[in-house]
């Protein structure tokens, strides 16, 4: 406990000494909001990949990763082709251009100077401070129940000084003091789990023993009983297995996890944001092996780790992981302290409080940006009027994080998981057209950017509210009106399929229908403006 606690404070020292550098280095907006436009790739690579990895994706998908399997390493790959090289190579260099070519400072801000549209930067700026909260609330929900396992705090306790640690940062330093702390995170979390994995594989006897064990596991009745008590949807087929094609189970892993957060990683404002900081195009592509790389030694090792956390609690307590720890969002807290060494505990608690910590920081920068650059935007006032305008923001973000971290514990088993889903699914549905739009299609009119957007919003609304149950039980609008869960038909699977399948395409058909039948209606002056320097596709 001593041990823990000093490599804590020496932690907690380091991350403040950051935040004051950042703090003391931030002279005016472009500084707090894109880091004066002057950060390293390095530090680029890792702050994205540290803001976009956190304890949704250790603590979360790794407990996912217990209940379903292997089948979730589908993320990674999609994590790291979609999230890293497409978003660096495809987006990263032409929205870094037309953001420094429109003086963009926000995604936004970026999307409504794009547009010509105040009402799209509104729109985005409310979804962004309304719902990215959610999100954050599943990061604070993994650190605070890391934290509470391996501490032995109160949970409101750990909930409360984890969020006040964070905000302080953000709150003072802006983003050069968010992407100095998450690059120092970022190294942190890639040494811990390379060594995580490594014990991992050590102890259940090399790669091959451990992943022939797990496939072994379904042979066993004891096994099959408790996969009956935790209520695994229809289709599994084993962790080591993929689910069997379009069954509940498959629709809950491929449609809910990996497309709702593979796809939805394009899309999220946070990193976005991150390719107007760097000053060139050399800088982008310089960071996509770093990005890469931290990608899949986070995710994949995560993943794996969490799968096989069932042969060693099986082996160990005749368990499965989800029956031993009581709950998908608690596996990784205990897998962790039984398998590791006792000297490597305050390393790795170190590990998750910097994962949460790096992402929670870019949250809260991007909603408090929202609300005070975006969503009550004013020409007139001045730069240091912004800023308080954003860190009132920031605060009221906070708050109401906290609270929904309390909240949804008790109402969705897996609830990390679930949360990061949504957000990145209306992300993805609401923006991903138009942003694609923005950077590529110079024609795109105003009328099909926003016709997609409010088209995606709409049905990721209705379907969550009607069709989905996982939100739609919640929720309760459904069983108030129609005194059902869901008004899926009983026979179908369509209770299962992610919000993100359907609002996705919805919103790609309305866009290109409303883009054909439309004319442009945005000033041909401000078109080269914005696509000054970007080589036309």
């Amino acid at each position: 406990m001593i041990a823990k606690i000093i490599v804590t404070i020496i932690y907690v020292a380091i991350v403040g000494y950051l935040g004051y550098l950042g703090y003391r280095n931030t002279k005016n907006a472009q500084d707090y909001l894109i880091g004066g436009r002057k950060i390293h790739p390095a530090v680029m690579a890792l702050s994205y990949g540290a803001a976009f990895i956190s304890t949704s994706a250790i603590i979360g998908f790794g407990g996912t990763a217990a209940r379903f399997g292997m089948s979730l390493l589908w993320l990674t790959f999609f994590n790291i082709f979609l999230g890293i090289f497409v978003a660096f190579v495809f987006f990263g260099r032409r929205t870094r251009r037309m953001g420094l070519n429109l003086g963009a400072h926000t995604f936004p801000e970026f999307i409504g100077a794009r547009y010509q549209s105040k009402f799209i930067q509104r729109f985005a700026a409310c979804i962004i401070f309304f719902l990215m909260p959610v999100y954050a609330a599943a990061v604070m929900i993994g650190a605070a129940t890391f934290i509470k396992s391996n501490l032995g705090i109160d949970y409101n306790t750990a909930l409360f000084f984890f969020a006040a640690i964070c905000a302080l940062y953000v709150f003072f330093g802006g983003l050069k003091g968010v992407m100095y702390t998450d690059a120092f995170q970022g190294t942190l979390m890639f040494i811990g789990m390379l060594m995580f994995i490594i014990t991992v594989y050590s102890r259940l006897g090399g790669f091959t023993a451990a992943h022939q064990k797990l496939t072994n596991m379904m042979n066993d009745p004891l096994v099959l009983d408790q996969i009956k008590s935790v209520k695994l949807p229809p289709g599994f087929n084993g962790w080591a297995s993929m689910p069997e094609l379009f069954s509940v189970n498959w629709w809950a892993v491929i449609s809910s996890l990996v497309l709702g957060v593979g796809i939805g990683v394009l899309a999220q404002p946070q990193l976005v944001v991150r390719f107007m900081t760097v000053k060139s195009d050399r800088e982008i592509n310089r960071a996509v092996p770093i990005g890469g790389l931290f990608i899949l030694f986070m995710t994949g090792v995560a993943f794996a780790a969490g799968a096989l956390s069932n042969v060693f609690f099986f082996e160990k307590h005749q368990k499965i992981a989800e029956v031993f720890s009581g709950g998908a969002d608690y596996v990784m807290g205990d897998f962790v302290g039984e398998i590791m060494p006792a000297w490597f505990l305050p390393v790795f608690l170190i590990v998750i409080v910097a994962a949460g910590m790096s992402t929670l920081s870019s949250q809260f920068h991007a909603i408090g940006t929202a609300f005070g650059r975006d969503m009550f935007n004013n020409e007139n006032r001045s730069e240091k009027s912004s800023m308080l305008m954003s860190r009132t923001g920031m605060l009221v973000a906070i708050i109401i994080t906290i609270i929904l971290a309390y909240v949804l514990p008790s109402v969705w088993n897996g609830a990390i998981a679930i949360s990061t889903g949504l957000f990145f699914g209306v992300c993805a549905s609401c923006f991903l057209p138009l942003y694609v739009g923005a950077i590529y299609f110079r024609k795109m009119s105003k009328k099909a950017a926003v016709s997609g957007m409010l088209a995606g919003f709409g049905t990721s609304a209705l379907w969550m509210l009607f069709i989905h149950t996982k939100e739609s039980q919640v929720l309760g609008l459904c069983k108030a009106l129609f005194g059902v869960d869901t008004l899926a038909p009983a026979a179908s699977t369509l209770a299962f399929v992610d919000p993100i399948v359907i609002a996705l395409t919805v919103s790609i058909i309305v866009t290109v229908v409303v883009g054909l039948l439309t004319k442009p209606d945005l000033d041909e002056e401000h078109l080269h403006k914005c696509f000054s320097g970007i080589v036309r596709s």
